[in-house]
């Protein structure tokens, strides 16, 4: 999953950004709300996390810039404990959840992870409970990031996980090659050309030459079939 974050507390930011990284999330950041806006132009995430008071504007207008346009990009607004308002003023905004600072990384992972389970359809099946996502012979642990074939896991890299991750949420979608390279990879990162035939390569040894079906002159989708 693709995602921005907008905070002008460096050091806040900085940290997140590294776990988020570390957990095998792509976050762009912004630090102020031209910066935002000025990104908003050239890319679409699976999710925003959105401070409200930023050094030149209310985090607020970048939220009605979202829905003014019908995006409904799920967005996570990040308060202060003390600003009620704050979380009151977002969710009538259109924002789909908030945190409370400081929040636990993990309460964060959660609410992240309940985004993703928005649209599931197809042969995908997920619950609240067990954040368990299957595709025929292919299971995700979405709460591990551990994905499993027959019930034994698979050893995967942060990268594999993460374009593992994208088509499993959305089976039933042709995914094309630069919308995967976009949802892994940010504006300040340099990929190779042949970066994502990489990968779907790998996938492919590790998971089964027919998992992953490619679609001439279209692009790739996951079917499921490891065996």
């Amino acid at each position: 999953m693709r995602g921005l974050l907008v905070e002008d507390d460096v050091p806040f930011a900085t940290a997140l950004l590294a776990f988020l990284k570390l957990r095998g999330y792509t976050v762009d950041s912004a630090c102020t709300l031209a910066d935002a806006v000025d990104k908003q132009r050239f890319a679409t995430w699976d999710f925003v996390l959105l401070d409200l008071h930023l050094s030149d504007g209310d985090g607020l207008d970048f939220l009605k810039l979202l829905r003014g346009k019908r995006l409904q990009t799920p967005v996570i607004v990040l308060t202060a404990k003390d600003q009620i308002s704050d979380r009151v003023r977002g969710l009538d905004a259109g924002a789909d959840d908030y945190l409370v600072k400081p929040f636990d990384t993990e309460e964060l992972l959660a609410r992240l992870r309940a985004v993703s389970r928005r649209g599931l359809a197809g042969e995908v099946a997920a619950t609240a409970g067990t954040s368990m996502i299957t595709v025929r012979d292919l299971t995700l642990d979405m709460g591990r990031g551990v994905a499993l074939v027959a019930g034994s896991p698979v050893d995967l890299t942060v990268k594999e996980w993460g374009l593992l991750r994208v088509m499993a949420l959305r089976p039933d979608r042709i995914h094309t090659p630069d919308g995967l390279m976009r949802s892994l990879y940010g504006f300040d990162d340099e990929v190779g050309s042949n970066t994502l035939q990489v990968f779907i390569s790998s996938l492919r040894r590790k998971l089964g030459a027919d998992c992953i079906e490619t679609l001439r002159g279209q692009g790739y989708r996951l079917v499921g079939r490891c065996q």
